[in-house]
């Protein structure tokens, strides 16, 4: 099973999880979903990660998006390295993980979506997982993916921004520019002309005045 790419179908897989055996399609059903993968249970930096996702979480379920986490180690070291993290997280009032984790001891998964770190190795020499991203629509189509080494951990709040791009672009003909947030003046795609264009934005159309002549960078409210 090759990697996914944007625009696929994303594999419709089972696993074992925190939570029980999933099949990821119906554990999605129509929501957004949020697969990301770790190198290691017990680990410094997946550790802080996975304590931003957990009190993230409610933002993450405000956009109706569920999360999910991958690591290659076994349900029963998740379970208490869940602990750690709502202890590192300083969260007393919360006794439960917010959601699963994969259990991927085989890296077979792993394997298949294309998540190991080739340059990250644990004791036995086997490659860890990278931290992936993979943000998958409701209609279950890969709708964005980051790759980032092991060394490196990732910011959730820019995940978060990118689900508002997605949720904003998948509805309204718009894109968004560099550093966007919700709020900021979107951009008028290429691909619509000027007459249509004043049409569907009734706020007004404002197009920057390059050297070059051109006029394709224009800019209108976010709708």
């Amino acid at each position: 099973m090759p990697a996914p790419l944007l625009g696929d179908v994303f594999p419709n897989f089972e696993a074992d999880t925190t939570i029980g055996k999933i099949k990821l399609h119906d554990y999605l059903e129509d929501s957004w979903g949020i697969l990301f993968s770790h190198p290691r249970d017990y680990t410094p930096v997946c550790t802080t990660e996975l304590g931003r996702a957990a009190e993230l979480n409610p933002e993450f379920a405000k956009r109706n998006v569920k999360m999910i986490g991958l690591s290659i180690d076994s349900l029963e070291a998740h379970h208490g390295w869940s602990t750690d993290i709502l202890a590192y997280n300083n969260d007393d009032n919360v006794s439960k993980f917010p959601f699963p984790i994969i259990a991927d001891e085989k890296r077979e998964l792993a394997v298949s979506l294309g998540m190991l770190d080739p340059n990250e190795k644990d004791q036995t020499g086997m490659p860890l997982t990278a931290r992936c991203v993979f943000v998958i629509g409701p209609d279950k189509k890969l709708k964005l993916s980051l790759l980032y080494p092991a060394t490196t951990g990732r910011n959730f709040y820019e995940i978060l921004r990118v689900i508002d791009s997605l949720q904003l672009t998948a509805q309204k003909r718009v894109a968004t520019p560099v550093d966007w947030k919700p709020g900021d003046r979107v951009m008028v795609p290429p691909n619509i002309p000027e007459e249509e264009a004043k049409t569907i934005f009734p706020d007004g159309v404002y197009t920057k005045e390059l050297p070059s002549g051109k006029k394709y960078l224009r800019y209108t409210p976010q709708p």
